[in-house]
This record gives C-alpha cells, structure tokens and sequence, in this order.
C-alpha cells in the first residue's frame, strides 16, 4: 500500500489542464458528498471536470465549476448496464483520467476503458464501501473489485481491509483515501434547547447514535446491548439511548422496542447532528462493517466521548480518539457503562477525542491527493 501524502504534498500541479471524467452511482452521506467535493476541487484547479451520476445524487448538488449529466447507474446490475458501458467508453476516448467512485461505478468504467495500455485515459478507482449481506452480495462484490484490481491505474480505499483485498486481487497502485468530513447543513438556524433536551426525555445518562436505519449498522447490537445497560445496578441515573437516522429498518425497530421496553428513542432524521453531538455523555458506533466512518470524525470534531465497533477503517479514522470493542453486545454495553459510571474515565475519553478530531484530514488535504493520484502524469513502462 502506497504510503500518505509527504511534506511536499501540496505543492501545485505544473500547470497542465485535464480532462477528467467522475462517475459514481448510487451515492448518499459521506459517499455523495466526497464525490461532490472531488469534482468541486479539481474544477478549482482548472481543469476540464464532467460528473456523471444519477439524477438524485446530482438533485441540489454543488459541483463547484464541474459540468454535471445525468448517468443511471442502479446499486444491482441491470440490462441498462450495456448502455453506460458504452458510453462511458465514448466518453472515455476524450477524456485524460477517469475518477469512478464505488465498486459498480468502478468496475463499469473499467469494462468500458479496458485493460491498462498506452494511450488510454488513466482509470482512478475510490472503493467507498464493503458488500455486507447474502453470499451472493459478497460474491458479487469481490468479482467487481477483481475487475477493477486488474484494470485500474490506481485504487483508492476507505479502509485497511479494503486495501489488502485490492493488493491480493492484483491492484497496480493502493492507497487509503482522503475522506474529509463534510459540512452539515443547519439552514442558518441555531437548534432549539427544548428539541435536544426532548431527545433524551426521562434519562440523565445521554448515549448517541447517528446511523441510517440499515443492516449495515448493526442495529440489533444496538438493541441488545441498550437490554444490557437498562438493567444497570440501582443507583446508576437512569439511561435514554437516542438513534438519529432514518431507514428501512425503522419499523422493525420500532416493534422490538416497543415490546421489550428498551431504553432506545428513534428520533428519525436530524438537522441539529451537531447539536446532539455535544450534549450526548456518550457516542456509539454499532456498525458491522465503516469505512471511514463520518459520525465518528464529528463526535471526535466536537469532543464527545466514542465507543466504537473496531470494524474496517473506524480505529484510522479514531486516530486513538474513541475506545474500540469488538462488535459484540456485551463489549459495547461495558465500554459504554465503565464512562458513563466513572466521571474520570469520560472526562479522560472526551479529552482523547478533542486531540484526535485536531488532526483529522480537511479538504485541503483531500486536494493535495487528487493532484497526487488523479491528476498524476501516467507512470512510465517500469511501473
């Protein structure tokens, strides 16, 4: 795996003006609005920028200088495949460097551009997630990352497992991609105090989620260890765990609460994240599987004591900030309970989490790699 930016590193690009091509597919989060800030950065560089994706990922987008159009890459694989294969090979010929974003994106380019050779547009793949699911999700996943290990340029990661998979498919060049945390939006309106305190309505002891309500999150540990702390000894304050998020999950969740009488509020989806980041006693990560995980780099931004799945790239991106227990119920519910029963021990994790949220990466830092990796001058036959 290619090592991090050196000092050097921000150093302009000498001059020369690309055309690049971002793509991506079905794109929310984190993952939409990094591919939103790549298009953004390289067309204040003055390059030639044109992203493709589908309609609702460029619905309200700000691509900065970048030309936008419409390209329907669906999250399975469909007959509309052979029409985008063929015209990002179209595409392909005019442009220098092809940036696609996620595995079907990915592998689709790579399909249209073929194999590396001289005279092709570079092909930068950033691998966004892990198929977590069924065995034929899984299976599909890795054979879309073989084609993309065999025909990209280079691979960009979220996390140290993806890159090992990346290195052992046969990948050229690896490296761990620069995942910055983007800006929420709050429509310039300051969060009411009796909103943030209702969602915690009847405990002292505050916990935290943020996370779209979806397997992928792990919301059955999250059930099962809140069942854990509800029966805390006598004495302890009592607990309220908030989730903020919506998703397919929600009705199934709503059920299962109701019918064990689980401390745990759904409070949907949220506008002041922020806001209930800093007044949470504690903020928990229940995933299976993170990339680099964006909840996770605010709570450290705003000095909130962490506990995380130590799953993908969480402990990178912690950067020693959170406390990391294995996905297990007990192992969360005794991470959580041991802060939130001992003052010293949660003001000690919230100053750990201030030190590592100063050195996570920032947009500069996100530019200083795609002048590395994307607008990198083609390796010659040594490679």
């Amino acid at each position: 795996m290619s090592p991090g930016p050196g000092p050097g590193a921000r150093e302009r690009d000498g001059g020369r003006r690309l055309r690049v091509l971002e793509v991506c597919g079905s794109a929310a989060g984190g993952v939409r609005s990094h591919v939103l800030a790549c298009a953004r950065l390289l067309a204040a560089d003055r390059h030639d920028v044109v992203l493709l994706a589908p309609a609702e990922v460029l619905a309200g987008a700000d691509a900065g200088g970048a030309h936008t159009g419409v390209l329907r890459i669906g999250p399975r694989p469909s007959p509309g495949d052979a029409a985008v294969i063929a015209r990002l090979r179209r595409l392909g010929r005019r442009a220098d460097v092809v940036h696609a974003h996620g595995l079907r994106a990915g592998a689709l380019a790579a399909l249209a551009l073929g194999g590396r050779r001289p005279g092709r547009a570079r092909l930068v793949v950033t691998e966004h997630n892990l198929p977590v699911g069924g065995r034929l999700t899984v299976a599909v996943g890795e054979r879309l990352a073989a084609v993309i290990a065999q025909r990209a340029d280079h691979v960009l990661v979220v996390s140290p497992d993806l890159a090992r998979r990346a290195l052992e498919l046969g990948a050229a060049r690896v490296e761990l991609a620069v995942v910055p945390t983007p800006p929420r939006s709050t429509d310039g309106l300051a969060p009411r105090a009796s909103s943030i305190e209702s969602a915690w309505r009847g405990g002292r002891a505050r916990v935290l989620t943020v996370a779209r309500l979806a397997p992928q999150k792990g919301l059955d540990l999250l059930l099962e260890a809140a069942a854990l702390l509800a029966d805390r000894p006598e004495g302890r304050d009592p607990l309220v765990w908030a989730v903020a998020g919506e998703g397919p999950e929600r009705g199934a969740l709503e059920e299962r609460i109701g019918a064990r009488g689980l401390p745990v509020r759904l409070l949907g989806r949220r506008e002041d994240v922020p806001a209930l980041l800093e007044a949470a006693d504690v903020v928990v990560q229940t995933s299976l599987w993170e990339g680099q995980p964006i909840v996770v780099q605010e709570a450290l931004r705003a000095g909130a004591a962490v506990v995380a799945t130590d799953v993908g790239g969480t402990a990178q991106t912690a950067r020693g900030g959170a406390v990391l227990v294995e996905p297990r119920a007990q192992a969360l519910a005794g991470a959580v309970a041991a802060l939130l029963d001992d003052p010293g021990a949660l003001a000690g994790a919230r100053r750990r989490s201030a030190a590592a949220g100063a050195r996570l990466p920032d947009e500069e830092d996100l530019r200083d790699q795609l002048r590395r990796v994307v607008v990198a001058p083609r390796p010659g036959p040594g490679r």
